[in-house]
């Protein structure tokens, strides 16, 4: 008796099991992770479909679409077989379209009013990097933000912090209030020394030119630091 053992493609399922076409019929809402990861990446290899390959590439990242943000294209092509740059370009660009959603959907917020607040307003920036940044959130007299930017990136332990230069970005703003914010890498929230420093070298220098330093949040992946909380600020 003869056996075919050719695999079988994503166009040979049963039309209900290709993520393209359930997701037409059904919504995107019906689809796995790996199902969504397939219809980026388009196909497979020779060994395994489309979504054989999304499963191992979410299986390698424990099932968590924030540790596969946190992989870099490099990352991506070198770690999964059947992964290359332009399908690794495709995930980078899905990830990075949903923290800008993310932001966007911050942004509308009419008014900052808790830490819980600062922290899903940075937490797309910050959260998936392997090095630490600082931001600064300028906000007006009711606490809505103004701009957000990036000040200063650093190694993976520390970055250094221009204060005059943070100062002159909130007075050309004509932003009364600020906060500013940084991550650990380390996915540890508790502050350094050296965040205890800089926090208050910050906060006397908004004294001295009349503006509120609101708060310093310490992004460290699914959990923040709040000097305001603590009463640090």
């Amino acid at each position: 008796m003869e056996t075919d053992d050719k695999r079988l493609t994503i166009r040979d399922w049963a039309e209900d099991d290709r993520p393209r076409e359930k997701m037409l019929l059904k919504g995107p809402h019906t689809l796995s992770d790996a199902e969504l990861l397939a219809i980026l990446i388009g196909s497979g290899s020779r060994t395994e479909t489309g979504v054989e390959l999304s499963r191992r590439i979410l299986h390698d990242c424990q099932d968590n679409l924030n540790e596969l943000a946190r992989l870099s294209i490099p990352d991506l092509c070198k770690r999964f077989k059947g992964i290359g740059p332009v399908k690794a370009i495709s995930i980078m660009a899905a990830m990075e379209l949903g923290k800008r959603r993310r932001m966007s959907e911050n942004l509308e917020r009419k008014k900052i009013s808790s830490s819980q607040h600062l922290f899903e307003l940075f937490e797309p920036l910050l959260s998936d990097l392997p090095h630490e940044e600082f931001w600064v959130a300028l906000l007006n007299s009711a606490n809505k933000v103004l701009e957000i930017k990036r000040l200063t990136q650093g190694g993976m332990r520390q970055t250094v912090v221009d204060i005059p230069m943070l100062l002159k970005l909130s007075l050309d703003k004509a932003a009364p209030v600020m906060v500013v914010a940084h991550n650990h890498p380390s996915g540890q929230n508790k502050p350094s020394h050296e965040d205890e420093i800089i926090t208050k070298r910050i906060k006397t220098g908004c004294e001295a030119v009349g503006i509120t330093l609101l708060d310093h949040i310490i992004v460290a992946q699914n959990n923040y630091y709040s000097f305001s909380d603590e009463g640090k600020i």
